[in-house]
């Protein structure tokens, strides 16, 4: 587990102090993927470069492999840093080196024999997808090859844990899913934690298994993917959610597709897991006596399960429509009634 308790940032200019980083505390567990999601400020960036000591922190600790590297001194840390392996928005790759001799790189800081150095380079290679790349230069890749690059030479000193910074976000949105698979598969294979920084709520909801979201350095929300996704707390958190939800909090919109009877209302209906997939429309409509028109829905697969959303309109007489709302609750589905029309 990594712990960080009560970590803080100052920076201070002659104009200005500024506090990047504000006491944060997050326990993330082995073996998983940590989003860390919030807008351009938000202090994030600061965050994960304090993690590996890029920045050193004012104040608070950070507990890693049982040790916490914000007491060590340059020897053990540079020695720590090995088991960090950390990616970057624009790559920081070296432009006079082939895909090869890229990824070789640590692995030569670290002394380690030529013979291993390409066993271990051409294991990587296969891993991050780039077998018959190998003698390719950085110019002569897509970005989404380059970020795969910087993958490889990430976990080239075999780090326990994976440091990624925007890593998607100067990529188009179909090489985005790649690189997100590609991480996912690296975790399930090398069991490896990684903590991921966005501004992208897409990246947290495909492969995130818990999230913190951050604003203006403090951790407002954090908790499951899943339930930060149904129950949004802070307005930082309810912003993000909409990205995947346009229609989300705009119900106006759904005006144009409601009958305005006076006998009907209009739900919200949170769907997760197997519910998702449940068809509990037809069980309500075949069972009591009403009508439901489906005004605007859509599902968005997490690692966690899947997590929909679907606004209804329940037509039929007041008693009936309660007892519908009532069924549909108690089979797991949370309702919200949004407006009595």
């Amino acid at each position: 587990m990594i712990s960080i308790k009560n970590l803080s940032k100052v920076f201070n200019t002659k104009d200005q102090t500024v506090q990047a980083v504000d006491d944060v505390s997050i326990n993330i567990p082995k073996g998983e993927i940590y989003g860390v999601i919030g807008y351009s400020g938000a202090g994030k960036s600061t965050f994960i470069r304090l993690i590996n000591r890029l920045e050193d922190p004012t104040e608070g600790e950070i507990l890693l492999n049982n040790q916490d590297i914000t007491a060590l001194r340059k020897g053990e840390l540079r020695k720590q840093r090995q088991k960090i392996g950390m990616i970057f928005q624009h790559f920081n790759l070296l432009w006079s080196r082939t895909v090869f001799e890229n990824i070789a790189f640590p692995l030569e800081i670290a002394g380690i024999s030529k013979q291993e150095r390409e066993r271990k380079v051409l294991e990587l290679i296969d891993l991050v997808g780039l077998k018959g790349r190998e003698q390719s230069y950085p110019s002569q890749l897509s970005g989404g090859q380059k970020q795969r690059v910087g993958i490889a030479r990430a976990l080239a000193n075999e780090p326990t844990v994976l440091l990624c910074d925007e890593a998607t976000s100067a990529l188009d949105p179909e090489t985005t899913d790649d690189i997100l698979d590609l991480l996912v598969s690296i975790n399930e294979k090398l069991n490896l934690t990684i903590i991921l920084i966005t501004h992208e709520m897409h990246v947290i909801q495909k492969i995130c298994h818990q999230v913190a979201v951050m604003e203006q350095g403090k951790v407002v929300e954090q908790g499951e993917v899943l339930d930060v996704f149904v129950k949004p707390q802070s307005k930082t958190t309810k912003r993000f959610v909409q990205q995947l939800s346009p229609l989300e909090h705009q119900i106006d919109r759904l005006n144009q597709f409601i009958t305005n009877d006076e006998q009907s209302e209009v739900v919200k209906l949170h769907f997760i897991g197997n519910n998702a997939k449940r068809a509990l429309i037809s069980e309500v409509s075949k069972q009591l006596d009403v009508e439901i028109n489906i005004l605007q829905g859509s599902i968005s697969p997490t690692q966690e399960g899947a997590y929909g959303t679907l606004y209804v309109e329940i037509k039929g007489k007041p008693s009936v429509i309660q007892n519908s709302i009532s069924y549909i609750e108690s089979s797991g589905v949370e309702v919200e009634v949004l407006r009595h029309v």
